[in-house]
This record gives structure tokens, C-alpha cells and sequence, in this order.
């Protein structure tokens, strides 16, 4: 199914977990970011799209309109694998969405349709699971 957050959280939280410090042996907390910041709000679902619609809202940010075959997340995994950069686009089984600009590390400014809420945000997202591919050529 595209755009499936199912179990995900689109509200920035933190995780608390106890590690064991190696020396003394006492707990230690570390805070890990399970999501990104919620970002500016651009849109909602382009008309024409089906109501999942985070490839349909990456192929008109891309190629200018839709392209019914990239409707669903997982077709975008069909494009060569390339390095991120502007204009690519970070796919996987489920999600899809267009790099912006590089924050730092593997955090980009993303354009991001059904990325929680029914809208479509330009926000920081990390490409941890991703595979980034160039829907230029293929």
C-alpha cells in the first residue's frame, strides 16, 4: 500500500532508552529523535491523485504532472539507485519522496506529499531505509 505510516508517529518524540554505562555499571539515558520536525504545510492531495498519494504527489513535483505507474511508492524503486542529491528522490516499499536540499549527515529538506495528516509538507527527513534513486534516466 503507498504512503503506509502504520505504527509510525508523525509528531516529533523522543525515545528514552537505558543503556549500561561500562564502567560504573549505572544507567545512562540517552534521547534519540524517532521523527522529524513537522515542517511548512505546501498542500494537501493534488487533484487526480488516489487518496494515498505520496507517488503521485512525487511524480508531479518531478515530471511537472502524474504518471499513473508511480502512483504506487514501491514502482520508484524501479529507477537506477544514485547518490542523493537535489531532484532525486528516496523510495521505499510504502514511501516516497523528493530531496531538496542536504541538511547534514543523511537529513534532508524533502518534499514530502502524504507525509502525515493528509498534507503535503517540505520538512527535514532522514534517509535511513530509503534507496535513493534517479528518476531522470531508467
Amino acid at each position: 500500500m503507498p504512503c503506509d505510516f502504520s505504527g509510525s508517529n508523525v509528531r516529533a518524540t523522543v525515545l528514552r532508552v537505558h543503556a549500561a554505562h561500562e564502567v560504573t555499571g549505572r544507567a545512562t539515558t540517552i534521547q534519540i529523535a524517532s521523527a522529524a520536525d513537522r515542517g511548512r504545510i505546501v498542500g494537501g492531495r493534488p487533484a487526480g491523485c488516489p487518496h494515498s498519494f505520496c507517488g503521485c504527489a512525487a511524480s508531479i513535483r518531478v515530471f511537472g504532472r502524474i504518471v499513473p505507474g508511480l502512483n504506487l511508492a514501491s514502482n520508484w524503486l524501479r529507477f537506477p539507485r544514485t547518490q542523493p542529491a537535489p531532484g532525486m528522490v528516496a523510495a521505499r516499499h510504502g514511501h516516497v519522496f523528493v530531496l531538496e536540499q542536504h541538511v547534514s549527515g543523511d537529513v534532508w529538506m524533502a518534499y514530502d506529499g502524504n507525509s502525515g495528516g493528509r498534507a503535503t509538507r517540505i520538512h527535514a527527513r532522514s534517509l535511513r531505509g530509503y534507496s535513493v534513486v534517479n528518476p531522470r534516466v531508467g
